[in-house]
């Protein structure tokens, strides 16, 4: 994959990503960074991880196996796990 696709398709699921958490958890678009951490910034707690991880499994039409989400602590790191699910 070429550097420009994958910045692209990396732009894609950030912007997926941050439309979800803003329409799922009514969070300010202000604070939706790639740093930004789920549960100490954004008070995501471990239902509202369930509802994003069912949604990103709509998302990529691909089940997602619950330890690739197990380390996940930043929106960044929510990016690397969906971009790593596609690439499979």
């Amino acid at each position: 994959m070429s550097t420009d696709v994958a910045a692209t398709e990396r732009t894609k699921i950030f912007t997926h990503v941050s439309k979800t958490l803003i329409e799922l958890f009514e969070l300010d678009s202000h604070d939706i960074k790639p740093q930004a951490r789920l549960y100490e910034d954004l008070d995501i707690d471990s239902i509202d991880a369930v509802d994003l991880v069912v949604e990103l499994k709509q998302f990529t039409g691909r089940r997602i196996n619950p330890d690739d989400f197990k380390s996940v602590r930043t929106i960044d790191d929510v990016v690397n796990a969906v971009e790593r699910l596609m690439q499979r």
